[in-house]
């Protein structure tokens, strides 16, 4: 598609680091986001880096950013990054801004946000199913930080190849696949630490370095995977480990998880989850979209997900305005109480 036009379309840190890298390859890029953020590029324009050494700069004036989605109606491509409980409002936005057959890419956490864009724009607008495997962290006056390794993925269609060729290689390149719900099931395995790193109020790598915090997290996958088993759905590999073997990996001893696990997956030391962003700015987490997840297909194929309901209760109680914040030991003790879904791993 020659002189493809991009619409980023809920510019936080992950939209606004992978619009602007996509920007700095030579992408025309809209951005659409808070005022708060538009006020800082206008001031700073973008400065974007990752955990390799990689940096782009784009000035004020190099940076097209509105808080308004009446900036989505020149898009061919509309990027959606808002977070998922904010998918009904966005649909219904690019359905009154954007022109009829632009292309919606969900690049959002979750599982089920393509199907809910394709049912609420009702054939108007292609949607597209993508995955988001790293973190980025807002550093301030324009700064966007990539701290985790990983590289997107998105439903292989003839104008999503068009895009990973106009994209190129790069910090945020585009990678092809298939069998999108796959990949999506297996990124929400690996994204059920969000909630526990919201709860620890620690960085990534200072809450994975606690194996307590990580055994929480592997009998949280555990479960899932007992679910999804029961459901006929087989996860996709995202990232070295296979997830059957995840949680194993992730409740090994620190001595094991620290030297080998954290060496090749690198986590940037200013890391963090989105959750805890969420929080720490008093908005609406996506937990409903990822534990939660969980839990409602437990119900629906039986089969129960105490571990999952418990996280997702903590974390209700943090966005209702309870200020806890969860050592390694306690937090433990508080989800897995009565249960033991894995009890020769200690967990």
């Amino acid at each position: 598609m020659a002189g493809m036009r991009v619409a980023i379309f809920g510019a936080g840190s992950v939209g606004c680091f992978v619009g602007g890298a996509w920007a700095a390859a030579g992408v025309p890029v809209a951005f659409v986001g808070r005022e708060a953020i538009g006020r800082d590029v206008a001031a700073h324009g973008l400065t974007l880096t990752d955990h390799t050494g990689w940096r782009a700069r784009l000035a004020p004036d190099q940076v097209n950013f509105a808080t308004r989605p009446f900036a989505l109606a020149g898009a061919d491509v509309i990027a959606l990054c808002v977070k998922s409980p904010a998918t009904a409002a966005a649909a219904r936005e690019i359905a009154r801004n954007a022109k009829s057959g632009a292309v919606v890419i969900s690049f959002q956490n979750g599982v089920s946000n393509a199907e809910t864009l394709r049912t609420l724009l009702k054939g108007r607008f292609p949607v597209a199913q993508a995955m988001v495997p790293f973190n980025v962290a807002y550093l301030g006056d324009g700064r966007f930080h990539k701290g985790v390794a990983g590289e997107l993925v998105v439903e292989d269609l003839p104008v999503t190849r068009a895009l990973a060729e106009a994209v190129g290689a790069g910090p945020a390149a585009l990678r092809l696949a298939a069998d999108m719900p796959a990949i999506a099931w297996g990124k929400l395995l690996i994204n059920l630490n969000n909630a526990v790193n919201a709860l620890s109020g620690r960085t990534l790598l200072d809450q994975l370095r606690e194996r307590d915090y990580r055994r929480v997290v592997a009998a949280s996958i555990v479960e899932a995977l007992d679910v999804l088993q029961t459901a006929g759905i087989e996860p996709a590999k995202i990232g070295p480990v296979p997830p059957r073997l995840l949680p194993h990996v992730i409740a090994s001893p620190n001595l094991v998880f620290n030297n080998l696990f954290l060496r090749i997956q690198k986590i940037d030391a200013k890391a963090r989850s989105s959750m805890y962003d969420d929080l720490a700015a008093g908005r609406e987490t996506e937990v409903d979209y990822l534990n939660g997840e969980v839990v409602r297909l437990g119900a629906r194929v039986g089969r129960p997900t105490p571990v999952n309901a418990r996280i997702v209760s903590l974390i209700k109680q943090r966005e209702a305005g309870v200020e806890h914040l969860w050592t390694p030991a306690l937090l433990l003790e508080h989800v897995l109480e009565g249960t033991r879904v894995a009890p020769g791993f200690g967990y």
